[in-house]
């Protein structure tokens, strides 16, 4: 392999990026400076050199090195000394142009623990998410701490408005997670944009939580219920901690876990326990009454109810909102009847005057 010099470009062989060679930290360990400025300590082993500053001396461009295939310059890729490996060539993301919203501007962000089987949580494994709700890109490392010392479990950048797959674990690693720490500084692609401090945070994961159902909780960010731990929410970090230089240098130098190639996901807002509107009246739920005296149109509309009310009993505090109107109070007290008979633990009142007048029960699901 050849050997790496100051103002080499090089390229990251196992992770997105790259950048100029600014110096070096030991024998295993080059400072390469990146696209947005900043220094990143990274393994020797792990550049690829894509333009030497030495053949750039000499009017050789980085084109002379493009003619040559991903395969043939990972063969001069060595893990040590006596043995080389081929390695898959990283290809930086097509840049997009994010969408921005305006309480995105400031930072929100957390760890999400989602289980695999939620209904065998005795044998389940979990997945664990990075989500960034903000305008901002993040570069982030995830850590973990054991007999004080750290270990980074994932390091990379995220983009805006997106959640990124960390790792997925059994319960044998709960050990691992119980003390971990997420640090991050902000910024902006080609655009100008506020100053935000870094963020260093570390979290007391309750692992007993991952064996109790009731600990995942319907969430913002996925479809499924969650173990969230935010990190920072609206610029203001959940707990700040000082770290010294000499951990901060630590948990760079750690190599990173592998894993597979994670997969972004937009984040999609999801309305929480929007309020359904269900209207019993008869002409709503047929075309024709025609051959239907009052008591079969009243079966019609209670079995209309049972439908509804069944298909929404798996929602916890849902509402909805059944519209039988004024009349005589038939529809009404059949309704209230079959509640408290069926649906014991769910709760009625009456729905907004303003909006239904006296004729709709609002029932929440419980």
């Amino acid at each position: 392999m050849k050997k790496l010099l100051t103002g080499d470009k090089v390229r990251f062989l196992n992770t997105v990026g790259g950048g100029t060679v600014k110096g070096f930290q030991n024998k295993q360990i080059v400072i390469v400076e990146d696209e947005h400025g900043f220094d990143v300590p990274v393994l020797i082993t792990e550049c690829v050199v894509v333009e030497s500053a030495s053949d750039e001396k000499m009017g050789k461009s980085s084109e002379d090195y493009e003619t040559k295939s991903g395969s043939e310059l990972n063969r001069t890729v060595k893990t040590d000394a006596k043995e080389s490996v081929s390695q898959p060539e990283a290809k930086a993301d097509k840049y997009y142009e994010p969408e921005e919203t305006v309480e995105g501007e400031n930072i929100t962000a957390c760890i999400a623990f989602l289980p695999m089987d939620i209904k065998s949580l005795s044998t389940s494994t979990y997945e664990a998410y990075f989500v960034n709700d903000s305008n901002y890109y993040l570069s982030f490392n995830y850590m973990s701490r054991e007999n004080n010392i750290w270990k980074s479990r994932y390091s990379g950048i995220v983009e805006p408005n997106t959640k990124i797959f960390l790792e997925e674990f059994d319960k044998s690693a709960l050990n691992e997670i119980e003390k971990v720490a997420v640090q991050f500084i902000a910024f902006k692609k080609e655009k100008s944009y506020k100053f935000k401090n870094p963020c260093s945070v570390e979290l007391r994961i309750d692992t007993v939580k991952f064996y109790k159902l009731h600990s995942f909780k319907e969430n913002d960010y996925f479809d499924d219920d969650a173990i969230v731990y935010y990190i920072m929410r609206d610029d203001i970090p959940e707990r700040e901690i000082l770290v010294s230089a000499g951990d901060l240098e630590r948990a760079f130098k750690e190599k990173l876990t592998e894993t597979k190639r994670p997969a972004r996901q937009r984040i999609e807002r999801k309305e929480r326990n929007p309020i359904i509107e269900v209207d019993l009246h008869i002409n709503q739920l047929l075309d024709t009454t025609a051959g239907m005296d009052n008591a079969a149109i009243l079966e019609y509309q209670i079995n209309k109810f049972h439908e509804v009310m069944t298909s929404n009993l798996k929602f916890k505090n849902r509402k909805i909102v059944f519209i039988h109107g004024k009349g005589d109070g038939i529809l009404k007290t059949s309704l209230i009847k079959e509640l408290r008979k069926k649906y014991p633990g769910c709760q009625s009142q009456d729905a907004s005057f303003q909006e239904y007048g006296y004729g709709a029960t609002m029932v929440i699901i419980k």
